[in-house]
C-alpha cells in the first residue's frame, strides 16, 4: 500500500510510494498529535449497522454444522473485524480441513435473511452523527472488511447507503485486510487526504490496529455489550460509548 509524499517547498502532493507495515511505532505515535480531521473513515459492521450479533449467530451455527463448536460469543471474540477470507482461513485451520465450496454462499443466504427478519438496524445515533460531521464540512467514507455486495445490502437495508454512496471501500480492494493498514491508506488516497488528517471509527481490535499502523487517529466505539474495551484501548483506540459523542470527539 502506498504512502503519499509531499514536496517540501510547495506542500503539494507529488508521489505515492512505499509499503506500510502493520504495527509501525512511528505511525502509531504520530496519530496522537492529530490537530485537524478532514476525513472520518467509518467501519461498517458494528459501527454503522448493528450486525455483529446476527451475523455471528449465523456464522456460529454454520460452523457447528461443520464440526467447529464455537458459540456466537466465541466467534465474535476470535473473528470480529477480520476479512471474511481471513476468518475462513482461521476456521479451516481449527477444523483441519477446507470448508465446503458452498459454505460461504449458504451461510450468507441465512445471514441476509436474518437481517431482513430482525430487521437489521443502524447503530443508535450514527446517522445523526454522520450528518452532523458532514454539515461541519468533514468528509466521510466507509472502509470495511465486508464485501461491497454485503455493504450495499446492509447499508441499503438500514437507510445509510445514500450517506456514503461513491465513498465505500472494501478489504477486497487491497492486498491485505485489517490489522494491516492497507485498506485505510487506500481510502485516504481515494479521498485525497493524508493519513494524519484522518480519524477512523472502529469497534474491533484489528481495525484499531490497522488505523494506528496507518498513522490515523482511532476512535473505538465500545457501546455494544460484546465490546472488548480493554483490548480496544490497549490497541490504541480512544473509547466512547455513544454515537452522540462522536461529532464532538472528532471536531474538538
Amino acid at each position: 500500500m502506498m504512502f503519499i509524499h509531499f514536496d517540501g517547498s510547495s506542500g503539494r502532493r507529488v508521489q505515492a510510494s512505499g509499503i506500510a507495515k502493520t504495527g509501525s511505532a512511528n505511525c502509531a505515535n504520530c496519530a496522537n498529535s492529530l490537530a485537524v480531521t478532514l476525513l472520518v473513515i467509518f467501519d461498517c459492521d458494528g459501527v454503522l449497522v448493528d450486525s455483529e450479533p446476527l451475523a455471528n449467530a449465523s456464522f456460529s451455527r454454520a460452523l457447528k454444522a461443520q464440526g467447529l463448536d464455537w458459540s456466537a460469543e466465541e466467534t465474535i471474540r476470535r473473528l470480529m473485524g477480520l476479512s471474511l477470507k481471513s476468518a475462513l482461513e482461521i476456521c479451516e485451520a481449527e477444523i483441519g480441513r477446507k470448508l465446503p465450496d458452498d459454505f460461504l454462499d449458504k451461510m450468507q443466504a441465512v445471514t441476509y435473511q436474518s437481517f431482513r427478519d430482525a430487521p437489521l438496524m443502524p447503530v443508535a445515533g450514527v446517522k445523526e452523527a454522520v450528518l452532523a460531521l458532514q454539515a461541519a464540512g468533514v468528509a466521510t467514507c466507509v472502509a470495511s472488511s465486508g464485501t461491497p455486495e454485503k455493504m450495499r445490502f446492509t447499508l441499503g437495508l438500514t437507510g445509510l447507503w445514500d450517506l456514503f454512496d461513491g465513498r465505500i471501500f472494501s478489504a477486497s480492494q487491497v492486498p491485505r485486510g485489517k490489522p494491516f493498514p492497507d485498506l485505510f491508506l487506500h481510502a485516504a488516497i481515494a479521498m485525497d487526504v493524508q493519513p494524519f488528517e484522518c480519524t477512523v471509527v472502529e469497534d474491533a481490535v484489528p481495525g484499531v490496529q490497522a488505523a494506528r499502523a496507518a498513522g490515523m487517529r482511532a476512535l473505538a466505539y465500545a457501546g455494544a455489550p460484546h465490546a472488548h474495551r480493554e483490548a480496544l484501548q490497549a490497541a490504541g483506540g480512544r473509547l466512547f460509548d455513544d454515537m452522540k459523542q462522536l461529532p464532538d470527539l472528532v471536531l474538538s
